[in-house]
């Protein structure tokens, strides 16, 4: 028998296979971008995060409570990552975090005064101050009727839309040709708007804007009054004739191109009028606080509703302050028929304009929040006239309603060439306009057919006009 040691090898002898190879390292040029992506990847989801922890606090602190939190998460993340590595190469997962919190840090940081800087004086008429019985104080301009020709007795009164926004250049204008045809006339920028002070965030309500109105009737002690409302202005005028007590200090009502009259009407679907000039009009020029992060990110929340109001980013008088003509290059062209697109007047003076966002968007919450108005301006008595533009930027159901429910509208009137801002300067559209209202006021015939009837909204409304 023979010796197993001195057998063919077995399997358990088999010399031992070599190692397979280790993959070659990459190339440098793709390390380097793979680093740089995730490097992009951390500083996006810190931004994210960031936006994300703005609207979840409100912007609290300036957007410090959002950036001190995204701080911290970051460098919690960047301690983790370099929990394995020698000292020097512990710094390298920080350099993200470093430039997350340089790009959001500029949306916590203000770059306009935070305290109210009001428009500077108008060069031909005189800014007075009143101080009314709500509490508000309030810009007050007055064009005295001119010395030929008829003067007309009751004093005519001026509701801007916005509804906080000061009174445009091109407005005051309107308003000059209206005294210049004997209308002793006053207007008045609404609280916050303008030239007027300041209320605190919360005071800003549609009821407000109604009874100071009927505060401002009453400082003016002339008697009963004609109103002209326009826009939101027009949303006050409407709401001031469903209130018997506010109603009783009105002589004649112009409803001019209204914004929605209360909730139900705000949340109706409807249709706009014929096309307008926006996104056909040439981009305004002029600075925008929208091109600078802390300005956007307020804003841009603010109207998607990811920022209330009150929101803590930015204080009132600093979002005033911010904001310029130029923002609202595209609300500006839909005020515009189509047709007017490469003709859009000036509309303000830089150094005279003054909008807030905040105050609008409050004002008008509380008017989505309210119970129809629609019983109470059943009873209205006041004698009223609904104008109407064809190219309006509103939704037809806005004016259709305050027709439909205030048996007192006499005569609509639907302006043919022009678009929500009605008396805009160009071609004679102040004077239609003025013909308009001036033929109301003194009860003569109306110069344009009397359109749409309240029994023809159905027709009005499928025939998209």
């Amino acid at each position: 028998m023979s010796d197993p040691s001195t057998s063919a090898p077995s399997a358990l002898s088999a010399p031992p296979v070599p190692p397979a190879p280790e993959p070659a390292p990459a190339p440098r040029p793709v390390r380097l971008a793979g680093r740089l992506l995730l490097a992009l990847a951390v500083v996006t989801t810190l931004v994210v995060l960031f936006l994300a922890l703005i609207a979840l606090t409100d912007g609290a602190g300036s957007g410090l409570a959002a950036w001190l939190t995204t701080l911290g998460a970051g460098t919690a993340l960047a301690l983790w990552r370099g929990r394995r590595r020698t000292w020097p190469a512990r710094l390298v997962p920080f350099l993200p975090v470093v430039v997350a919190a340089a790009v959001t840090v500029s949306v916590c940081v203000p770059t306009v005064p935070t305290a109210r800087a009001y428009p500077a004086d108008l060069p031909f008429v005189t800014a007075q101050h009143w101080k009314l019985a709500t509490g508000s104080r309030v810009a007050v301009y007055h064009y005295p009727p001119a010395d030929t020709g008829t003067r007309h007795p009751v004093p005519f009164v001026y509701l801007s839309g916005g509804p906080v926004r000061g009174i445009s250049v091109l407005e005051h204008r309107f308003l000059r040709l209206l005294a210049r045809q004997g209308y002793d006339v006053h207007a008045y920028e609404q609280a916050g708007g303008g030239r007027s002070d300041l209320l605190p965030m919360g005071q800003y309500t549609i009821s407000r804007s109604v009874r100071d109105l009927a505060a401002f009737v009453d400082r003016l002690d002339r008697g009963k009054v004609d109103v002209l409302g326009f826009s939101a202005g027009g949303v006050v005028l409407t709401r001031a004739l469903a209130d018997p007590g506010v109603a009783a200090r009105l002589n004649r009502a112009i409803i001019a191109d209204p914004g929605p009259m209360d909730g139900p009407t705000a949340r109706t679907a409807g249709h706009r009028g014929r096309k307008s000039a926006r996104g056909l009009a040439p981009a305004p020029s002029g600075p925008r606080s929208t091109h600078v992060p802390r300005y956007a990110v307020a804003f841009g929340f603010m109207r998607l509703g990811l920022l209330t109001p009150e929101t803590g980013l930015i204080g009132q008088a600093e979002g005033i302050n911010a904001l310029t003509p130029a923002d609202l290059g595209g609300d500006t062209a839909s005020a515009y028929c189509a047709r007017d697109a490469h003709r859009i007047p000036t509309e303000d003076i830089a150094q005279g304009f003054s909008f807030s966002a905040a105050a609008s968007l409050r004002i008008q919450q509380t008017i989505k929040d309210s119970p129809s108005i629609a019983p109470q301006l059943r009873r209205s008595r006041v004698p009223a006239m609904l104008m109407i533009a064809e190219c309006s930027s509103q939704v037809r159901q806005w004016a259709t309603a305050v027709l439909a429910h205030n048996p007192a509208i006499r005569r609509t009137q639907y302006l043919p060439g022009v678009g929500h801002h009605m008396w805009n300067g160009l071609d004679d559209a102040n004077d239609r306009a003025a013909a308009v209202i001036t033929a109301f006021l003194q009860d003569r015939p109306a110069p344009l057919p009397n359109y749409p009837t309240r029994e023809g909204i159905p027709a009005f409304l499928r025939d998209h006009r």
